[in-house]
């Protein structure tokens, strides 16, 4: 016990950093679901359950890949030969 408590200011110190810092964390996450999520779900959400907007499909915003986006050209889409390829598992076509 004597040990600890020559390591206390500090050990102090970093609690109430840790409190502070929650405290402030647990605030922002009140905040947000108030003042965010809730008035989205009466909105939006609302909107969309009783059919007055499309379906949110995530597709939408996803990122496409090179090969789904417009006007691009895939070259080398199978390479072939024995070069140095990172899933090349050593059988050679």
């Amino acid at each position: 016990m004597t040990i600890l408590s020559a390591f206390w200011p500090f050990y102090q110190f970093l609690w109430t950093i840790f409190f502070i810092t929650m405290f402030l964390v647990g605030f922002w996450c009140i905040f947000m679901f108030f003042g965010l999520v809730i008035p989205m779900w009466l909105t939006e959400g609302l909107k969309e359950y009783f059919g007055k907007v499309k379906p949110f499909d995530p597709e939408d915003i996803r990122r496409k890949l090179i090969s789904e986006q417009e006007g691009v050209e895939v070259i080398y889409n199978e390479p072939k030969g024995n070069g140095p390829f990172l899933h090349d598992h050593g059988h050679h076509h």
